[in-house]
């Protein structure tokens, strides 16, 4: 099973957290990122975004269909993330557009096992494999990919 952590792009400032957007930084970030992802997925994933509108725009930019999760709002924690995801287990690919801290937590939780925090990057996508190897499976790092990494055209 793959899994791609997306943490949703630079966002306005806002007292209401729900409805803060995208600046225009973060949709050059949200596009670059969705560029790359763009031709490394296809169809077969399953996408899961946060309801707050930042982290529906930055799902937008990537330009195939997705369904909201509120379970994956602001509020969320890594065991929620996880369970959405169906890590390891689950019969899709998955990439989920959410949040700090909740992201870096289900981060370091895949890498280490152990909780803590981990720090995300605004626009940033981490990309894990589970593998089975013998009789107990294996957590892969496949890439780390920051807005600021994937050039312009």
């Amino acid at each position: 099973m793959e899994l791609i952590l997306w943490r949703h792009a630079d966002a306005e400032p806002g007292m209401n957290d729900g409805k803060r957007e995208l600046t225009d930084k973060g949709r050059r970030q949200a596009a670059r990122v969705a560029k790359w992802l763009k031709h490394r997925i296809d169809r077969d994933w399953l996408v899961l975004v946060s309801p707050a509108t930042r982290a529906q725009q930055t799902a937008e930019a990537l330009g195939v269909k997705f369904d909201t999760k509120d379970t994956l709002g602001t509020g969320t924690n890594p065991t929620a993330v996880l369970r959405e995801a169906h890590w390891p287990d689950g019969r899709k690919n998955v990439l989920i557009v959410g949040h700090q801290p909740t992201l870096g937590q289900v981060a370091s939780k895949l890498l280490s096992g152990a909780q803590g925090d981990m720090a995300i990057k605004k626009g940033a996508a981490w990309w894990f494999s589970n593998r089975e190897g013998d009789g107990a499976g294996e957590v892969i790092l496949r890439a780390v990919i920051a807005p600021d990494q994937v050039g312009e055209d």
